[in-house]
């Protein structure tokens, strides 16, 4: 029998970093001796979300310091309530094992900034640099509530580690003391360029509203969003405050070399019949540097939706290359939004090259709500000219493999999840009802599961004839299992329950990767807390 405080410290220390039952189900074997925990070795894996379920990181901006990837965002509470309640929490991992994720706990409070009030205590997106001192530098934006939001500045802490504590440095400005306000200071972004500092910033909105901006009536609206004295905006006609931008930092990492440019276009000024006008400038500026090419990473205007557009230079020349990823699969084989495969809402991420290989990180909706995002990302290959294509939602993204076809899983892993008519979820407190991601006490589950609904998981490693049984609560009917949508290969029967309550062993036989499919045929609605499955 194994030494109950050295089981029970293994098990605090690792429960944060738990992306599999299984894991659990293996501590709790070796606390009862029986197994052997070094006989007993457990593959370990990664799923998405890529941290733990009860961890709401949006917006990542990944960077690699030293022998670790970092992923900087802001943060939101569970449940939600609105964007970016939280202060600012970095995790990390070992660039040779992205199965080993670590909190480096809370490096940035609200309440740090001097611009900090009771109208102004929301941390947006942001990002983090090194310096050429070595130190690092935390941009960020601390929006406001209410009239707020879209005033500025950009302002920097710095710390002498990545993810160490963080104090305020200043706020970026113009050489005589003037914060740089131009346009409009929201998302920023810093890229290292062999030295050089570049910050990119910018907003915009997903409407065209290029033949109001002249109106006096409407500048006077867009002053009030924004914050923009008339003479300001009408100031930058025809270009409008809308859009992407760019501007170099001298070495103190606070002052402009200049004034900024814009980079990329918000829908207001994208050529008409154009592929950026379909796929404008609305929030998410990320400027990253791959080779010779520059890639300018947002979010379009669509909003579900983290595209690119590349140059061979940082401050011009940028063209429109495509869509990366949809946190609804849209775009993906041709799906239409009508047909997305989860409910759509804001998106924001960027590129890293991580151990030899690319990924994009962005992230997905919990909780029937735009206030509650969890982070995920995909594998992606950059192709000799520079392109990229969109890749699908999986739910075994940093894995480097499929997932293996046994052991016990969340179900709030899926990458899909749809009863054919899933929403886009807007800016509200109440949202179209839909099947969500949501969570009770302790447990993370698929709520709301009615009828027809379809939960997706890409990908497994199927051996042959697998069982599987399921814990879920609710309604009764029949939980078909497939992978392929419209052929199923079994079904588990489910009767009513109040409780968390097991279901019988169903077997089927599926040799291959494949994706794993269930679909809920019955009355009411069930919810589903995890799956477990085993080879036989």
């Amino acid at each position: 029998m194994y030494d109950f405080h050295r089981v029970k410290s293994v098990f605090e220390k690792e429960k944060r970093h738990i992306k599999s039952f299984r894991k659990v189900w293996i501590l709790l074997k070796i606390f009862e001796g029986a197994v052997d925990e070094e006989e007993y070795k457990v593959e370990k894996q990664i799923c998405n979300p890529y941290l733990p379920l009860d961890t709401y990181i949006p917006d990542a901006e990944p960077h690699i310091f030293g022998d670790r990837v970092y992923v900087f965002g802001s943060h939101d509470a569970e449940g939600g309530g609105c964007f970016c309640l939280l202060d600012y929490e970095a995790w990390s991992a070992p660039v040779d094992d992205l199965t080993d994720w670590r909190c480096e706990g809370t490096i940035y409070r609200a309440d740090q900034c001097v611009h900090y009030c009771k109208e102004r205590q929301d941390m947006y997106a942001p990002d983090v640099v090194r310096g050429k001192d070595g130190r690092y530098y935390l941009y960020y934006d601390l929006s406001g509530r209410g009239n707020h939001g879209f005033d500025g500045p950009i302002s920097v802490a710095v710390c002498d580690t990545p993810a160490g504590k963080y104090e305020y440095y200043g706020d970026v400005k113009y050489a005589d003391g003037r914060p740089m306000q131009r346009f409009i200071p929201f998302d920023p972004a810093v890229l290292n360029d062999n030295g050089r500092i570049y910050l990119t910033y910018g907003w915009g909105l997903g409407m065209d509203v290029h033949s109001f901006l002249l109106k006096p009536v409407m500048t006077k609206v867009m002053a009030r969003i924004f914050h923009k004295s008339p003479e300001e905006i009408k100031g930058e006609e025809p270009q409008t405050i809308l859009g992407a931008n760019m501007v170099e930092l001298e070495d103190d990492m606070l002052t402009v070399k200049s004034e900024p440019v814009r980079i990329l276009e918000a829908k207001v000024n994208a050529p008409k019949g154009s592929a950026l006008r379909k796929h404008s400038f609305y929030e998410g500026a990320s400027l990253r540097k791959f080779g010779e090419l520059y890639y300018f990473i947002y979010s379009s205007d669509v909003n579900h939706e983290l595209c690119y557009a590349t140059s061979k230079y940082p401050d011009r020349g940028f063209q429109y290359r495509g869509v990366l990823v949809s946190n609804g699969d849209i775009g993906i084989k041709g799906r239409k939004a009508k047909d997305r495969l989860a409910a759509t809402g804001t998106n924001h991420g960027s590129i890293e090259c991580i151990n030899g290989q690319y990924y994009i990180f962005y992230h997905r909706l919990t909780h029937n709500t735009a206030f509650s995002r969890q982070g995920c990302a995909e594998p992606i290959v950059i192709e000799e000219d520079g392109t990229i294509k969109q890749v699908e939602m999986t739910s075994c993204g940093l894995n480097g493999k499929p997932l293996t076809a046994a052991g016990e899983y969340p179900a709030a892993i899926c990458c899909n999840l749809t009863n054919g008519h899933m929403p886009h979820i807007r800016n509200v407190r109440k949202n179209k009802h839909a099947p969500n991601i949501n969570h009770e006490e302790e447990n993370r589950f698929i709520k709301d599961i009615e009828n027809n609904t379809m939960i997706g998981y890409k990908y497994f490693d199927f051996k042959g004839i697998t069982s599987i049984v399921i814990r879920y609560r609710g309604g009764e009917g029949v939980l078909e299992i497939m992978t392929e949508p419209g052929n199923p290969l079994a079904g588990i029967p489910l009767t009513a329950s109040h409780s968390w309550k097991q279901s019988t062993e169903v077997c089927f036989r599926v040799t291959g990767v494949k994706p794993l499919y269930f679909v809920f045929r019955g009355r009411k609605k069930i919810d589903l807390l995890s799956f477990t499955l085993n080879s036989k």
